[in-house]
């Protein structure tokens, strides 16, 4: 009992290391949104 455990959390962490490898082998694309938002540019306005 004890032994299919601990293959059963072995095969788990193989698993999920697995896992992150891949993703650092191929990473997602990121998504890309272009955002248009006026900001206000007071920096060079006159001071009141």
């Amino acid at each position: 009992m004890r032994n299919v455990f601990l293959i059963v959390v072995v095969l788990g962490a193989l698993l999920i290391g697995g896992g992150l490898v891949a993703l650092g082998a191929f990473p997602p694309a990121a998504h890309v949104q272009t955002i248009e938002k006026v900001l206000p540019n007071d920096h060079f306005a006159p001071k009141t």
